[in-house]
């Protein structure tokens, strides 16, 4: 069974009265593979939504994510405001399953406009946290001689240097290879040039890695340590 019909099964089978739905993620693309899930939207009219859930359809997992019209909404304005918003995303570009009265048409249409609107302005309170959370794995990195400690340094570094490109951007931040995907929209070539520098950073050579960082710093005024305070916290 193909993703498509696999997904209607699952609706079909769990929610007699969802009102629609929603197949989204790389399993409605091309780019799906052997171990893609089924990413599914359903609006229900009432409890038990929201909720999510994990399961398996015959070889197809599935992971549901269960909203009424107003907890979709509640849920994509909170993920908005992070600039990140997998349900935006899903019901933005997935495919359609199911419309029973209009309302899986009016949330597409309003997931496209505000994909179209794009994401918050970054604040600069934002890219100084940014800034200096990369800056001081930078100096770790330096001083470190130890090979378990390097891996996490190195891959820790790789992830919060492509969210700054993001940020930088203006882009949609993401996650797991969400986050090569949305580097790459916004810089192509940009993952494979980190790649290929986290490869010698975890072999000792970590003076590409260092320069890929830093030149993202330097868009956005470069490292930061000293003079860095923030209140409230310790």
């Amino acid at each position: 069974m193909g993703p498509f019909a696999a997904a209607r099964a699952v609706v079909g089978e769990k929610f007699p009265a969802a009102r629609a739905a929603f197949l989204g993620g790389s399993a409605a693309t091309e780019r799906r593979t052997p171990t893609s899930d089924l990413d599914v939207v359903v609006l229900l009219p009432g409890p038990p939504a929201p909720y999510r859930e994990s399961l398996l359809h015959g070889r197809w997992p599935v992971e549901l994510f269960v909203h009424t019209e107003e907890s979709w909404q509640t849920f994509v304005e909170r993920e908005i405001g992070k600039r990140r918003s997998p349900l935006l995303w899903m019901c933005a570009e997935g495919v359609l399953l199911l419309d029973r009265d209009g309302v899986g048409e009016k949330i597409a249409t309003e997931a496209q406009r505000l994909v179209t609107a794009g994401v918050p302005e970054v604040t600069m309170e934002e890219l100084e946290d940014r800034r200096y959370a990369i800056t001081d794995l930078l100096d770790d990195l330096a001083a470190c001689d130890n090979a378990g400690e390097r891996l996490f340094i190195v891959t820790e570094l790789a992830r919060r240097t492509a969210e700054l490109v993001l940020a930088v951007n203006g882009a949609w931040l993401g996650g797991g290879k969400w986050l090569a995907r949305h580097a790459d929209a916004t810089e192509p070539g940009f993952s494979a040039k980190l790649s290929e520098a986290v490869r010698d950073a975890l072999a000792g050579r970590e003076k590409g890695l260092v320069g890929v960082v830093d030149a993202v710093l330097d868009r956005c005024g470069g490292r930061l340590w000293a003079g860095y305070r923030r209140g409230g916290v310790a």
